[in-house]
């Protein structure tokens, strides 16, 4: 490898995809214990890496030379070998988190900013703000002056960024603050991208104020680092700065993020029992070459019993509580065609989960279609209407797309499939 992502733990990281995006195929994951970064920085036997958690500080005194504004930021995530052996450093963070304020349509100039959380990344937040013009600047800590404890005093908070962990797989769920503390709230932002809608960002969309998940700016940063990889061979130099994004960066960035939220994103159905979910699921997976999964057949591979035995054994209650268990953890996987049961959509808990990483289809089929057989709940056509009829808000809440299931299957999936590609959620 001559490129690559340097850090501690990067399992789960999306760069080598990004880059090979962008034409670079020769870029992996260096994965260094904290006692290595010494001998890995002066072998020098990369050409370019991008920096993560924990180094983008402690990289810097091996550098020949660094950028103002990553001096300025104090941090580097973008290190570059020239023909010489000098090492030039970079700060491309900056560049991606401005796009992706900017994609948003996320004010900064004048605003009151709550950034969560005082590392490195914060530290480009931070430099962000004042340069977009931001009236004020408040880092909450864990720690100091400003922490979680005294929250209220910052109540006229307008822009809250969260540069923090928290919420990021496998811990999904958790959240730092309360949205419906700030009543002046405007805009949040999340450098999260795993999951894509954070428990924060849902809370966001909820009460329709503007957000951003980290994708864009993750993309961005990948772009500009790109360019500075490449800036010597091109014959232009490695640059004493970092340069701006080009209209065709922007257009590599955005391309980028559809890719990775096409791969990535799971395609979840709801609906009705009997409305089709799980064979209209089965022939989409193969048309988006997805996996697909049933949860309730995941459900009773996991528990070794069958939803008609845990419904005579456990009642409703019993099958609820093993349904969202088997759901949260479906929800955390990505790239998937998931087809729920019928009542899956009535937890809050089970809709915030399906959401998280998912773009959610609400399957619609007429009741004098649904069939009885085999169906706890599913007694009469009666007690099928009122059901229907209970349900239909939750249904309508969970999901992103409504389509008709009354005709052909192929019809069905070509329909969920054009309503795909108009849909987009790394902000609102």
């Amino acid at each position: 490898m001559k490129y690559g992502l340097l850090g501690e733990k990067l399992a789960h990281s999306f760069s080598p995809r990004i880059h090979g995006l962008l034409g670079n195929e020769d870029y992996g994951l260096f994965c260094v214990e904290r006692g290595g970064l010494s001998a890995f920085m002066e072998e020098k036997a990369f050409e370019a890496v991008n920096v993560t958690i924990p180094y983008k500080k402690e990289v810097m005194p091996f550098l020949d030379h660094i950028s103002e504004r990553a001096l300025r930021i104090g941090s580097v995530n973008t290190v570059v070998k020239g023909s010489d052996g000098r090492l030039s450093g970079f700060n491309t963070d900056y560049t991606g988190l401005k796009y992706m304020l900017c994609r948003a349509g996320i004010e900064l100039s004048g605003r009151k900013v709550l950034i969560l959380g005082s590392g490195g990344t914060s530290l480009t937040a931070r430099t962000v703000c004042e340069d977009m013009g931001a009236a004020s600047v408040t880092v909450i800590s864990r720690k100091g002056e400003d922490n979680y404890e005294n929250l209220y005093l910052h109540r006229e908070a307008e822009v809250i960024i969260n540069t923090t962990p928290v919420g990021m797989y496998p811990k999904n769920g958790e959240k730092l603050v309360e949205l419906s503390d700030f009543p002046r709230l405007e805009a949040v932002a999340d450098v999260i991208y795993n999951p894509f809608l954070t428990e924060l960002l849902q809370e966001a969309r909820k009460r329709d104020i503007r957000y951003s998940n980290g994708l864009p700016m993750l993309a961005a940063q990948a772009v500009a680092a790109d360019r500075i990889f490449f800036s010597e061979k091109r014959g232009q130099g490695i640059p004493e700065e970092e340069p701006e994004l080009s209209s065709e960066d922007e257009e590599k960035t955005e391309h980028i993020c559809r890719e990775l939220f096409s791969e990535l994103s799971n395609i979840v159905l709801v609906g009705m029992p009997s409305s089709g979910k799980s064979t209209v699921g089965r022939e989409l997976a193969l048309r988006l070459k997805k996996e697909f999964k049933d949860a309730d057949t995941v459900l009773e591979e996991k528990y070794e019993i069958s939803i008609p035995e845990i419904f005579e054994r456990e009642g409703e209650q019993g099958f609820r509580d093993k349904e969202s268990a088997v759901i949260a953890e479906l929800s955390k996987e990505r790239g998937l065609v998931i087809s729920t049961g019928g009542g899956a959509v009535l937890r809050e808990e089970n809709r915030k989960a399906l959401r998280q990483n998912a773009v959610t289809v609400f399957l619609k089929r007429d009741i004098e279609k649904l069939s009885l057989d085999g169906r706890p709940l599913s007694k009469s056509r009666e007690e099928l209407y009122g059901m229907y009829k209970r349900r239909l808000l939750f249904y309508e809440e969970a999901s992103d797309i409504t389509v008709d299931n009354n005709g052909d299957i192929e019809k069905t999936v070509r329909n969920i499939v054009e309503e795909l590609k108009k849909y987009e959620a790394f902000g609102d």
